[in-house]
């Protein structure tokens, strides 16, 4: 049996031990599903973490009253990908063309949320839930995510913020739910996503100086205030995350709802959103269910979104179908009843994500295939095509066919005050490593110390002193991924260039 395997089996035994319909031995109710996740938020940037400059209430409340977990990784640094990944408690490089940016979502993965309506759940979401990308070209009868509620709309504070009234369609989907029955709901927040009201931060009374700056930013008042624009929309995703754990509060329903806060990856400036480095791909979790769950714990164990998959199942007493691929998580369910501080699971020594394409951002469609593991203490990457740029190619075509001017594209980075800034002042010497560091070429490997290197600034990947490290995550990685037959190693890599992209494409010089 490969080592795969045998870490799914006690999870696999376990799931086929269980009922898959409404009730279990004890007569206890299976728990409703509230999932919250925002678009584009870093790991750092709530009150409960000790961020500057913003004030999380709602997430604080479900870390307090559950368990906040400090590394929490997503399935990959950008949003399509990464929701599928929990979705279907796969890898992406195991879910083909959902794996990737803007493509198409095959039919034979099994979705937890359909897996629980079948069950007799209530299933709906709002706003974003799996996307962006062509899902109804496989033959989904809805948005994997679930039903749609979005008919309600609120004056939005600021002009980057959706009008979506998330709490109150959140209501109406309670309104719709059978009396006792258990229900699962995919709150998809469009914000902090950009693009941000510039100034935004400033108007709501934030100073510029209660901002912490990540390593990889020149610290200068415009990257300033661009953060504090982004946090004005992580307080906005929180206002309605607090209206529904209220909402819950008084129907009587919080005390047996399992409230998993999170985001898809993390914050969209340069070095962050579609990298693998901490700032793209390390989230902020928290998990809170008051009849099961011991409150106000802090937890260190790596957990990834193929977890928090498994994790639903098992909660929800629910089997995965035997016809359909199996999923790769473990579920951290054991983690969450334990009582323990820090390190719950020291089996857990590891999690993984992954990118391939995000924006149409190279010539022909190309991507910029990563592979990722995450540690307590280490982040490994390897990079597939170290030829290509990370961030994009700098240059795009006309409609003529003559090339536009340099440094005006590296579409791989969301449009910004922020990277305008650093292609502004890239000649200048306090700026240009910055510049540098957000869409120069990388090498085949890197390797942080996350522990004094959160920024991801120090690749310790040539360095003698690291080499044993280097050479035995190196090996975990390609094992693993060799294992759960991932096409970078398998022999197959180019089909993920095949997939076809549903969102517009952008036209660039032949390399």
């Amino acid at each position: 049996m490969n080592r795969f395997l045998h870490q799914l089996l006690p999870g696999i035994l376990l799931l086929a031990l269980l009922p898959d319909a409404v009730g279990a031995a004890d007569g206890a109710r299976r728990p409703n599903i509230l999932l919250a996740i925002s678009d584009d938020q870093s790991w750092a940037h709530t009150s409960a973490h000790g961020a500057k400059g913003v004030s999380t209430p709602a997430f604080d409340r479900v870390a307090r009253d559950g368990v906040l977990f400090r590394n929490a990784i997503s399935g990959s640094p950008g949003c399509s990908p990464s929701r599928a990944a929990l979705l279907t408690g796969r890898h992406d490089w195991m879910i083909e063309q959902a794996g990737t940016h803007a493509s198409s979502f095959p039919r034979k993965y099994a979705v937890y949320t359909e897996l629980l309506e079948k069950s007799g759940y209530h299933v709906g979401m709002t706003n974003k839930g799996w996307g962006p990308g062509n899902w109804q070209l496989d033959g989904w009868p809805k948005n994997p995510a679930g039903a749609a509620f979005d008919q309600r709309e609120a004056e939005p504070p600021y002009s980057g913020i959706k009008r979506n009234d998330y709490a109150a369609n959140f209501e109406d989907f309670l309104a719709q739910k059978a009396p006792d029955q258990p229900f699962c709901f995919w709150y998809g927040s469009g914000e902090p996503h950009r693009g941000f009201e510039k100034g935004s931060g400033l108007a709501a009374g934030k100073k510029l100086d209660e901002v912490d700056v990540p390593s990889f930013l020149p610290d200068t008042p415009e990257i300033r205030s661009d953060i504090l624009d982004y946090l004005v929309e992580i307080e906005h995703f929180d206002r309605h995350l607090g209206r529904m754990l209220r909402l819950l509060e008084e129907r009587g329903e919080l005390e047996n709802t399992l409230v998993i806060v999170t985001s898809d990856n993390g914050m969209a400036f340069p070095r962050a959103k579609a990298n693998g480095y901490e700032y793209g791909i390390h989230v902020p979790l928290a998990i809170m269910w008051p009849a099961r769950v011991p409150r106000g714990r802090t937890v260190d164990d790596p957990v990834g979104f193929v977890d928090l998959t498994a994790t639903i199942l098992e909660a929800t007493r629910v089997t995965f179908p035997s016809a359909a691929p199996p999923p790769a998580g473990r579920s951290i369910l054991p983690i969450l009843l334990a009582r323990e501080q820090g390190i719950v699971d020291p089996s857990r020594e590891r999690v993984f994500a992954s990118r391939e394409r995000h924006s149409s951002a190279r010539y022909d469609n190309l991507g910029y295939p990563q592979r990722i593991m995450r540690t307590r203490d280490f982040l490994y990457i390897r990079n597939f095509a170290p030829d290509r740029w990370p961030a994009g190619q700098p240059q795009t075509l006309r409609d003529d066919g003559m090339p536009n001017p340099m440094h005006e594209a590296y579409h791989d980075i969301d449009k910004s005050p922020s990277l305008a800034l650093l292609v502004r002042r890239r000649d200048d010497p306090s700026v240009r490593r910055y510049f540098e560091l957000a869409v120069g070429k990388r090498p085949a490997e890197e390797l942080y110390d996350i522990r004094k290197d959160p920024g991801c600034l120090n690749n310790l990947a040539t360095d003698p002193a690291y080499a044993d490290t280097r050479r035995r995550l190196a090996g975990e990685l390609e094992r693993y991924l060799k294992e759960t037959g991932d096409a970078r190693v398998t022999g197959n890599g180019d089909v993920w260039e095949s997939y076809i992209r549903y969102s517009p494409l952008r036209q660039f010089p032949k390399p």
